[in-house]
């Protein structure tokens, strides 16, 4: 079978053994180093994937996707919820009322989101009725002033279900301040715990105790709640459907209120992965070195097929093809091994806890209790990619020395 010059010999000189077995450790030793290094990317890459995934489902699971907030106090939400539906990206619409105010409980004090919600429609936009570790959010009744509050502010104020607890909203008076503080007292019917920092940070009541609290009619409420199909696409969807009610209606979408901290998370996978792909580039240019040995020991073959007619272009493309081999092979069988890694890490872990005794993951300090992991074709591609082009550059200055070196030289001192 024909074969060029350039491969042919190429690939002789990686498999080639017998000469100089210190070059060829060196060979290995750079195939070796350039798959692990690709097989930690897409590792690591995966877990944070597989982390970023969990904080999507359980943050974006219990804050509202997107929201229509009326200018004054909406009277009838079905409308609104129902010209909402029409578009093909929204799941589902329901009631919501927000509030701000301070929790109070023997003397200790904490700032609270609360959510004024209807029980029996809360599944179809949130899973906060999934981590319900205390009670049942079905217990919220109005008339009731119960309240579902989070596991760090439960374990914060030591309460459990049937505790009381005082809540702390400001109310516009025609007071000297303006603001006079309206205090509340509250039942606790049940405890959720999504494992994030909405766990001390919100908690829920019934739609119609919020509207009473409000000085509102039963009936009304601040907002409609939207769940949406595409997350990246609900400030868009949100935005053409308040426009379409008209000015007595205005949008808000989750990336007023969580954007930074996923823009903190991606930031975090970005800078992560440059670190992580210097490992990668300090394999790649490990090639350099072995290049250079290899370039030095076969001084007086490249010298013998000068003299028979390889051209300088021939000569070059000889190295750079046995470098790009090295990179090749070590990055595929990185690619493979990390592939492999990645699909099985959650499996590992928990086989290593279960030899260990130990929990590396305890539900009691981390929001997961296993090692999430999630691989992405694209993390992939982008990792093999990037180990490809840098072992092929790694070929470029050590093949540009061996087309430089002259016949009649390299035969002298050979």
């Amino acid at each position: 079978m024909f074969r060029p010059l350039s491969i042919f010999i190429g690939t002789r000189y990686t498999r080639a053994k017998r000469r100089n077995r210190f070059v060829s450790f060196i060979s290995m030793t750079s195939m070796i180093g350039l798959a692990l290094g690709v097989l930690a990317m897409i590792v690591v890459l995966s877990v944070m994937n597989g982390f970023q995934r969990e904080m999507s489902s359980r943050i974006l699971g219990m804050v509202p996707h997107a929201t229509l907030v009326g200018v004054n106090p909406i009277d009838d939400w079905q409308p609104v919820a129902a010209a909402a539906l029409k578009n093909p990206e929204v799941i589902a619409a329901v009631p919501f009322t927000e509030m701000e105010g301070m929790l109070s409980h023997k003397g200790s004090m904490q700032p609270i989101q609360i959510s004024g919600v209807d029980p029996a429609q809360e599944g179809k936009v949130s899973i906060v009725a999934q981590h319900i570790v205390q009670g049942r959010l079905d217990a919220l009744k109005p008339g009731e002033f119960g309240v579902v509050i989070g596991e760090i502010t439960a374990r914060r104020f030591r309460l459990n279900v049937g505790d009381k607890i005082t809540l702390i909203v400001p109310e516009v008076s025609t007071a000297p301040g303006g603001i006079t503080p309206r205090m509340q007292r509250l039942n606790v019917v049940g405890v959720f715990k999504v494992g994030a920092e909405l766990d001390g940070s919100m908690a829920l009541i019934h739609l119609a105790d919020a509207a009473q609290m409000q000085h509102w009619q039963p009936n009304q409420v601040q907002s409609v709640r939207l769940a949406v199909k595409d997350l990246y696409a609900a400030p868009k969807v949100s935005g053409d459907i308040a426009t379409g009610l008209g000015a007595a209606y205005k949008a808000d979408d989750w990336t007023h209120t969580q954007g930074s901290l996923f823009s903190a998370m991606k930031m975090e996978k970005t800078m992560i992965g440059l670190l992580l792909l210097m490992i990668v580039a300090v394999a790649a240019f490990n090639i350099i070195a072995t290049l250079i040995m290899v370039v030095n020991d076969k001084g007086a073959d490249i010298a013998i097929l000068r003299t028979i007619g390889a051209t300088p272009r021939q000569i070059m493309a000889i190295f750079m093809v046995q470098g790009t081999v090295i990179g090749v092979v070590g990055t595929l069988i990185g690619g493979v091994l990390g592939v492999i890694a990645a699909l099985n890490v959650s499996a590992l872990v928990g086989w290593l806890e279960r030899v260990s005794g130990q929990h590396i993951f305890s539900s009691d300090v981390y929001f997961v209790s296993n090692l999430p992991s999630e691989l992405q074709r694209g993390d992939v591609v982008l990792i093999c990619s990037a180990g490809f082009i840098l072992s092929f550059l790694a070929t470029v200055y050590p093949a540009w020395r061996a087309a430089k070196i002259e016949p009649a030289q390299a035969l002298r001192y050979s």
